[in-house]
Parts: structure tokens; C-alpha cells; sequence
């Protein structure tokens, strides 16, 4: 199968895009690597005092934030943009950096993105950080030093984000041996992949229930490390084969023994019709209209990331649906639970929000936009998702397409050699 060009896209601020669709994809997928495993690496890196060779570091916005700030040794006020990753890891390790003071800062949506309980967590093992504006929310004014404590609770229902930031600084906190995680443990997938990593660099550890306990260890060792590519990328590309069942693509670099927990994307695509075929470290996507489900219902816990992606793709292919799981939506980049509903809404789908923030719909429909324009909200996965609804809309435009540089800056140049047809809209 013919590979399709690949070439880096460079978007100009507040750019808005009409899309229309080919009739079928045929080719090669390229994919970004994952910044979820990049970001990880990165952190435990500077945690070994650095030294390793990362190959295929992702390139995008979030893993940017993450190795400007890691590259500033001196600097006193690090700005870390939208990247929520880089915050929570970020505000873990410069809390074990010595003496070292640091504003540690974001962007607007940033500043109004909840940090306490983790910042509550390394307090309790004695870190000296502090609120500069509002408690509980960065900006964080943080002063590096000796941690210790036998154990940190954290409760497991809120982003797994905080708790892989605690287990990666784990082992340089003095004595050490356990996090302990109470309520639902929620996304378990992201912690087992910070685990899987520190196993790689050297550090054990092993789950005892809920808690997660730290074998002693003599701390993380210098490895050479290369990044997989992105499952939850992949998605898109899952959607897209949904809805152009005669399409044939091939993604490229997605290991069999995947960490990440996002690889149950191909799982979670049989219901929408799409089959995929290993070839060594590639996957072949195929339709299988037979599979299809007329009622979708599926429980997202462990693959927030991917509700977008779900959802809009249920709505498309017209399956009435019922997604739970979804409690952490509307702390993300946006929030996403009123994000997807108010834009599904503009093509047609009426969808019900829950009191446990669960999605669904029934089939009820209502008058399509005259003139379809998504907003993204600052949100890559909005953008994404949202863009394989030329599809069935011809014309519909995705405002502020330069967001999916957070995650995934090819998307749109991957689209155009796909067949796509973008057209820059003033």
C-alpha cells in the first residue's frame, strides 16, 4: 500500500478550516508519538540526573512544554501554556529539586484547572509550595527539598495524572514504600503505564489492592528508551474507518505489547464495524458492516481520552448510545462533557447529560445548523474528533484548528493526504 506524503504542519494562530471528504481512505498513517509516554520518560530522566538517550520524543505542544521546562536548570518561573500533563508531573518534581525555587505557571484555562489534591499529597510528605493567586489552582511558587514519609493517600478517583506524578518522585522521597489509593481507582491504565516505565528505568513496584507499593530499590538507572506511537491518535483513524467503510489504512508504529491503556481503542471500534490486522508493528483497519451495534453502551472509565472520538463517532454512524465513565471530562482542557453536547447539537443530535455525567441518545433529532462551525474551546480532541463529520456534513468548519498542535500538529497535513480538502476559511 502506497504510503501517503508526510509533512510537518506549521498553523497560523486562530485558523478555521471547511473540510470536505473523500469517498474513501486509502494509505499509510504515520502517527505522532505518544506524548503520554514521552512526557513520562522525560520526567523519569531527569529524575535518573539525565543521561539517557529518549528517541522519538513526541512533537507537539505538551511534550514542548515539558523539555523547555526540564532544559532550564536555573530558571525561576517555568510557564508550561495548556500542557496539563507537563503541570502535574512538573509540580511533583520540582518539589525533590534541592533548594531550587520555582513560579511554576500556565496558561488562563491552566490557572483554572484544580491542583490542590496533589499539592495536598506532596505536602503532606513535608514540600514547600505554595498558591500565588488562587488556593488550590496555579500558579504554584514551589521550593525543591528532602521529602519523606513511609506512605502518601491519595484518593483514586481523581486524574491519574496526579498519582503518576507522586509514583515517579516516589522513590527519591526518604523512606518511602507506598501509595495508597482510596475510592475507585479511575484511567488505572495511565498508572500502569507510569509503572511499566519506572520498571523499565530500573525502579519495581507491585499493586497490593488499591495501594501501590514501592520496592526497594537504589533508584532509577541511565536506559536508552524509544517512544511508541499514539493509540489514542490512532482513533481518529478508527473513526474515519467507520464512516468510509471501503477505505483501507494502515497505521504505522503501534507496538503489540502497548502500555498504553488507549490501545483498547481497537477493541472498542468492533461495535462501530472496524476489524484491524497486525503487521509487525503496523495495524490494518478493515469494516465489517456485520458487527455493526444498533445500541452502543460503554463504560470510558479507563479511556477518558477517547469519549470525544466515541461519541461523536455513535452520533455519525446514527447508533442510539449510553457512555459512562466520564467524570473527568469536565476537568480537561475544556469542559468536555458541555463541549460535546452543545456542538452535537449544531449537527442534529440531541444528546442527555446525567446527573453521574454519563452521555447518551435516544434517536432524538433536531434541525441541523445552516452553516455548521465547531468550536473547539482550546481543545485538540474537539478539533479531531469532530473533523471526520465532513463526512456526512460537506462543508462543516472547525474554528481554531491550530489546537491539535497540543497533541497531534500533522493531523490536518495527514487529512490532505488522505483526500481530504481543507480550505483555509477568513
Amino acid at each position: 500500500m502506497e504510503a501517503l506524503l508526510r509533512k510537518k504542519c506549521y498553523l497560523c494562530a486562530n485558523m478555521d478550516y471547511r473540510i470536505i471528504a473523500p469517498e474513501r481512505v486509502v494509505g499509510d498513517i504515520d502517527l505522532p508519538a505518544s506524548k503520554s509516554i514521552s512526557n513520562r520518560a522525560l520526567i523519569i530522566n531527569a529524575l535518573a540526573g539525565g543521561g539517557s538517550f529518549i528517541s522519538n520524543v513526541a512533537n507537539c505542544d505538551d511534550t514542548d512544554a515539558m523539555v523547555s521546562a526540564l532544559s532550564e536548570d536555573a530558571a525561576d518561573y517555568v510557564n508550561i501554556g495548556a500542557a496539563g500533563t507537563a503541570m502535574r508531573f512538573l509540580t511533583a518534581y520540582f518539589a525533590v529539586q534541592g533548594n531550587r525555587s520555582v513560579l511554576l505557571d500556565g496558561s488562563e484555562r491552566m490557572r483554572h484547572r484544580p491542583i490542590g489534591v496533589l499539592v495536598n499529597a506532596l505536602r503532606s510528605c513535608g514540600a514547600c509550595i505554595e498558591y500565588e493567586c488562587e488556593e488550590g489552582f496555579p500558579p504554584l511558587r514551589i521550593t525543591g527539598g528532602v521529602l519523606s514519609s513511609h506512605e502518601i493517600t491519595v484518593s483514586g478517583n481523581v486524574s491519574s495524572q496526579y498519582i503518576s506524578a507522586l509514583l515517579m518522585i516516589a522513590p527519591l522521597i526518604d523512606g518511602m514504600e507506598r501509595v495508597k489509593l482510596t475510592d475507585n481507582v479511575i484511567s488505572r491504565p495511565y498508572i500502569d503505564m507510569t509503572l511499566s516505565l519506572m520498571a523499565q528505568f530500573g525502579v519495581k513496584t507491585h499493586w497490593d489492592g488499591n495501594d501501590v507499593v514501592i520496592e526497594k530499590s537504589t533508584g532509577y538507572k541511565k536506559v536508552d528508551f524509544t517512544v511508541e506511537n499514539d493509540w489514542t491518535a490512532a482513533s481518529y483513524w478508527f473513526q474515519i474507518q467507520s464512516l468510509l467503510c471501503e477505505s483501507q489504512i494502515t497505521l504505522c508504529g503501534l507496538f503489540a505489547d502497548s502500555s498504553q491503556g488507549d490501545s483498547a481503542v481497537a477493541r472498542l471500534f468492533e461495535p462501530f464495524g472496524v476489524r484491524c490486522l497486525r503487521i509487525g508493528n503496523d495495524l490494518g483497519l478493515c469494516s465489517d458492516k456485520a458487527a455493526l451495534h444498533d445500541f452502543v453502551e460503554m463504560n470510558l472509565i479507563e479511556n477518558p481520552d477517547l469519549a470525544q472520538t466515541i461519541v461523536v463517532t455513535a452520533c455519525l454512524l446514527e447508533r442510539p448510545f449510553h457512555i459512562t465513565g466520564l467524570q473527568t471530562l469536565k476537568i480537561k482542557e475544556t469542559d468536555r462533557i458541555e463541549a460535546l453536547r452543545s456542538q452535537l447539537l449544531k449537527l442534529g443530535y440531541v444528546i442527555t447529560v446525567g446527573e453521574d455525567l454519563s452521555l447518551s441518545w435516544d434517536g432524538t433529532k433536531c434541525d441541523v445548523d445552516e452553516c455548521i462551525m465547531i468550536e473547539t474551546f482550546e481543545d485538540h480532541r474537539m478539533a479531531m474528533a469532530f473533523a471526520p463529520a465532513a463526512i456526512k456534513f460537506p462543508g462543516i468548519i472547525i474554528k481554531n484548528a491550530e489546537v491539535v498542535s497540543k497533541s497531534y500538529p500533522d493531523y490536518w497535513n495527514h487529512l490532505r493526504n488522505a483526500g481530504f480538502k481543507l480550505e483555509e476559511v477568513k
